[in-house]
């Protein structure tokens, strides 16, 4: 098993920048890629960054050149630097680990508003 739990969400301006957490424990030997996702009330989730743990990174074009996710292996932890946020990154974000079995963890969410 594996719990994760993030943090770091909250308000900001456009334009602004903002950085989640999210610390992995239990089985954490266990995982072979984390990963950051959002949703809103409207959409479906959808993936905003991933990370395995050889460093090799994915963005899509919505966030590419914004966000940057980092893994802190010492600590557990994975990071999402976001920046020049735009209203449209509001959302809940998740945290996400898979195994090389493709099982999933996912932390209950952290909230982010972007509004002036």
């Amino acid at each position: 098993q594996v719990q994760l739990v993030e943090s770091g969400g909250g308000l900001v301006q456009p334009g602004g920048s903002l950085r989640l957490s999210c610390a992995a424990s239990g089985n954490v030997f266990s995982i072979r890629v984390m990963r950051w996702y959002r949703q809103t009330s409207e959409k479906e989730r959808a993936l905003v960054a991933s990370i395995t743990t050889g460093g090799t990174t994915f963005y899509p074009d919505s966030v590419k050149g914004r966000f940057t996710i980092s893994w802190d292996n010492a600590k557990n932890t994975i990071s999402l630097d976001m920046n020049n946020l735009a209203p449209e990154d509001a959302a809940v974000y998740y945290c996400n680990a898979e195994t090389p079995s493709y099982r999933n963890y996912w932390g209950k969410g952290t909230l982010i508003t972007v509004s002036s």
